[in-house]
């Protein structure tokens, strides 16, 4: 399963965040995005525990159970061993973190899942590489732009990186062409005004048009 999670981030190149939404509204906002044809979603901790991680934890269980068999679910804002484990007693495929820190990329091995996360130096890179991490969640990529992923890619040319923060649809193949092989998207797609009017055509429209942006990469 992890290979096949891996082959899924290379090939679909996208990844949708969920941060922050109404329970009630998490089920119909997935299913939109699956209906836009994202195949990745990562549901995020809370990290000063408004929303208790057993809770996020439910959630993400919820999720396996309604769209397993069609999308692969990960949690992000991962900080501790213990929001893995829940997320792999939850049916959770992939561990997504802000940080390097190597405890949760390790446990994250051990547990089956595929490990991506956050660092920006190429010291903070290379030593999530060396702790085991599948991918590395450049991060934040919206004050750094393009150009710093494509100083960083040659250097670091074996290293699978994710450009999140500040891509978008039409600045995607920059990043692309800088060296990053996929990419986090927020509220660019989930985004908060849609889901707070229940607009979820329009959020399966714009997951769309991001999806149609990532598969072109690969043409």
């Amino acid at each position: 399963m992890r290979r096949t999670i891996i082959e899924s981030v290379e090939k679909e190149k996208l990844i949708a965040i969920v941060r922050g939404v109404e329970k009630e509204k998490l089920i119909p906002l997935v299913d939109a995005l699956k209906e836009g044809g994202v195949r990745l979603v990562e549901l995020t901790y809370s990290a000063n525990k408004k929303i208790p991680d057993e809770e996020t934890a439910k959630m993400i269980a919820e999720l396996v159970a309604q769209f397993g068999n069609q999308m692969f679910i990960g949690a992000g804002t991962v900080l501790t061993e213990a929001q893995v484990e829940l997320t792999k007693a939850a049916g959770g495929q992939f561990i997504i973190s802000p940080d390097v820190y190597e405890p949760v990329i390790r446990r994250t091995k051990e547990l089956g899942m595929v490990s991506m996360p956050g660092a920006l130096t190429p010291t903070e890179i290379r030593t999530a590489v060396r702790a085991g991490a599948d991918f590395v969640k450049v991060f934040p990529t919206s004050t750094m732009g393009s150009a710093y992923i494509k100083a960083i890619a040659a250097p670091l040319s074996d290293v699978k990186m994710l450009a999140v923060g500040g891509v978008n649809d039409e600045n995607m193949s920059e990043f692309y062409k800088a060296g990053a092989i996929g990419f986090g998207i927020g509220t660019n797609i989930t985004d908060k005004k849609l889901i707070e009017a229940n607009d979820y055509a329009g959020i399966a429209a714009l997951a769309e048009r991001y999806v149609a942006a990532a598969r072109a990469l690969g043409k």
